[in-house]
């Protein structure tokens, strides 16, 4: 009897557990009738193309969705479960196929364990395909012009694309030990609330897109032959981009389309499905494409050279308010007499123990903001004494601005360099190499089209005594010890009078370093091919900064730095070891003679870079307008402007009558 018994009983475990089992592990395969119905509406549901992606190939007007195919694969080695999910026909059939060879590894997996993955990835199946038809219905609801939502919706393809991410990317088999099991409930996934947002964002200009992109796409057409063969097709096809283009004008916005841009965007996609059904060589495609992305950096590059030049032309050029503005002035100036033409307090012109500002300008106004900052934050007005510098041409005009508008209790001297009889082409290299005709020749003549790196040099200053007048600080002022050196583009936004003060440590020049930059750096100016050049300087040293120099006279004297200059101008007579300018000859002439300054003294930039750093300007002494973009031409960069604008008195007469405004 107990040995009947125990046989029935291995008889049980060994036959029929198996097949109960078998017969349930078969139901679990099988969808529920719930399932069938959920994918049913799933599948009914239609949207139609929706360019938020560039697509230059056409795109279908609507999608039926399929079912994603869930499949559990098992490796050898560490007998993981992934599960695959896919809408396109060529990776179903690969998929139905790898299932298939694996079909009685997978029958042979324990029961409990694909239970719980079916669930698992039934339930994230639905929380993905629910976030996404909740963005699509939110994406309908918003259309604020009553527009066909079939019309508008996200294209299909995107939206099983996104399903198929989010499936993959929530493989519940990548949890760290001891997580959780994910549960699909009302609240989002934080990366789909992201994702929400970000679509919300760009909805603002989803039909902008969409017109440029079938406008892209139409003009692919019309250059491929298959387009070219068929006249009617190609005039209608031109016909729609003439509306569309109409349509688009400059909007960049929804909001900015006429109300007729859907019925546009509407017939363009049916004439561009025609042509879809035209075409048929993909290799075509590529060709054009390629042939229009060529085209299109061509035009760049052509528009860039172009900026350059105009860019060059606008910082040479004078605007017309600030050319009316000295002939004002001039007229004004000689209708004074003699006595009202004279500056007070000029026995403070040679006093060592004042502080003593070199400004060499033909800029009226420019050499009034620089004298209005520096007083305007001057703890001690009367201390500070500016020694201006101009041609003759302004000045004139230069001596009645500062007459009629006196900086408050500094002192103002204006000279005219035709009164520096020393300065003459006998003993200054430079005057007479500016002078020369093949200097005129080569930089303004000859050269115009051959190096678009001579563009800069044809400005005026390059060939102005004014600009190198700095390297004959002790000349002009033989009686000073210190003097403090300004271009005119430049505007100061803190006391300078501790500047006079600096151990310079022997040396003669106080210079903010410019090591950051790479431009700055001496190989970047110099000939270093040239022997006399790569013997006695280091191509990586450091430059420095002109516009704010604190010049020790004295050291000056006592090293004879003028006469290095002129040594090196005669060695470049023929140009060959750099080109014109002041900053080369300022390397060599002051090399290892430069004390480096804390850069909040002086921060560059403000005339080309339009990424200084705020922090850095509001902390900087000096803010310096180097570049073509000065503030008083219209090309300067207006997020700058407001610095410089507000040390002008815009109401003045003189400046209403000339029509200079801010």
């Amino acid at each position: 009897m107990n040995l009947r018994n125990v046989v029935i009983g291995m008889l049980f475990i060994t036959v029929i557990a198996p097949i109960a089992l078998y017969t349930d592990r078969f139901a679990a395969f099988a969808p529920s009738s719930s399932r069938i119905d959920f994918f049913e509406d799933v599948t009914s549901f239609t949207v139609p193309a929706d360019s938020r992606r560039l697509n230059v190939l056409p795109q279908e007007s609507s999608t039926v969705f399929k079912e994603p195919i869930g499949v559990v694969y098992t490796t050898n080695s560490t007998q993981e479960e992934v599960v695959a999910s896919s809408d396109d026909g060529i990776i179903q059939d690969s998929i139905a196929a790898a299932a298939d060879s694996q079909s009685q590894a997978v029958r042979e997996h324990k029961s409990r364990v694909l239970s719980a993955t079916e669930e698992r990835v039934q339930s994230q199946t639905d929380a993905v395909i629910r976030r996404v038809t909740d963005s699509v219905s939110a994406q309908q609801e918003s259309r604020s012009d009553g527009t066909d939502a079939a019309s508008n919706s996200m294209d299909p393809k995107s939206l099983a694309s996104n399903v198929v991410t989010q499936l993959a990317s929530q493989d519940p088999f990548e949890r760290k030990p001891g997580a959780k099991p994910y549960k699909a409930s009302g609240k989002d996934h934080p990366k789909a609330k992201v994702g929400k947002q970000t679509d919300q964002n760009a909805m603002s200009d989803i039909r902008v897109r969409q017109l440029r992109d079938q406008l892209i796409r139409a003009k692919v057409y019309l250059s491929l032959p298959a387009t070219k063969n068929n006249q009617h097709y190609t005039r209608e096809l031109r016909l729609r981009i003439k509306e569309v283009a109409r349509v688009l004008g400059e909007a960049t916005r929804d909001s900015e389309l006429p109300k007729n841009a859907n019925e546009k965007l509407r017939a363009m996609e049916q004439s561009l499905t025609k042509g879809k059904q035209i075409q048929d060589d993909c290799a075509m495609w590529v060709k054009k494409l390629r042939a229009m992305l060529h085209s299109t950096e061509e035009q760049l590059r052509v528009h860039k050279k172009q900026t350059m030049f105009l860019t060059q032309l606008t910082a040479k050029t004078l605007p017309k308010g600030l050319h009316c503005l000295p002939l004002r002035l001039t007229t004004e100036y000689y209708l004074l007499n003699t006595s009202q033409q004279q500056f007070p307090n000029p026995e403070k012109l040679e006093d060592p123990l004042l502080y003593h500002y070199a400004l060499f300008s033909d800029n009226v106004l420019a050499a009034a903001v620089v004298l209005n900052s520096t007083i305007t934050h001057a703890k001690e007005p009367s201390k500070h004494v500016f020694h201006i510098v101009t041609d003759r041409l302004n000045y004139a005009a230069m001596r009645m601005w500062f007459l009629v508008n006196p900086p408050g209790k500094a002192t103002v001297q204006v000279q005219n360099i035709e009164e520096f009889t020393w300065l003459n082409a006998s003993y200054s290299p430079v005057l007479k190499q500016l002078g020369s005709p093949s200097m005129i020749d080569y930089y303004f003549r000859s050269h115009r089209t051959s190096s678009d790196s001579n563009l800069k040099y044809r400005n005026p200053k390059y060939l102005s005594i004014l600009n190198h007048l700095r390297f004959y600080l002790p000349e002009i002022f033989p009686k000073l010890n210190k003097v403090l050196f300004v271009d005119d583009d430049i505007v100061v936004q803190k006391d300078l009078a501790a500047l006079w003060f600096l151990d310079l440590k022997g040396n003669v020049n106080g210079a903010v370093e410019t090591c950051g930059e790479s431009f700055h750096r001496f190989d970047r100016y110099l000939n270093f091919s040239n022997p006399l050049i790569s013997k006695t300087f280091d191509p990586h040293a450091c430059g420095w900064a002109y516009g704010m120099n604190i010049f020790d006279l004295d050291q000056w004297r006592r090293q004879n730095i003028t006469q290095v200059y002129h040594k090196w101008q005669k060695l470049n007579h023929d140009r060959t070891l750099w080109k014109l300018g002041t900053l080369p000859p300022g390397l060599i002439t002051f090399w290892k003679q430069t004390y480096p300054l804390e850069r909040s003294w002086h921060v560059l930039g403000l005339g080309y870079n339009p990424s200084v750093n705020q922090k850095e300007i509001e902390r900087a002494a000096v803010i310096h307008y180097n570049g073509n973009m000065k503030p008083w031409l219209e090309i300067g960069l207006p997020k700058y402007r407001g610095y410089w604008a507000k040390y002008v008195d815009y109401e003045h007469p003189y400046l209403r009558e000339c029509n200079i405004n801010p």
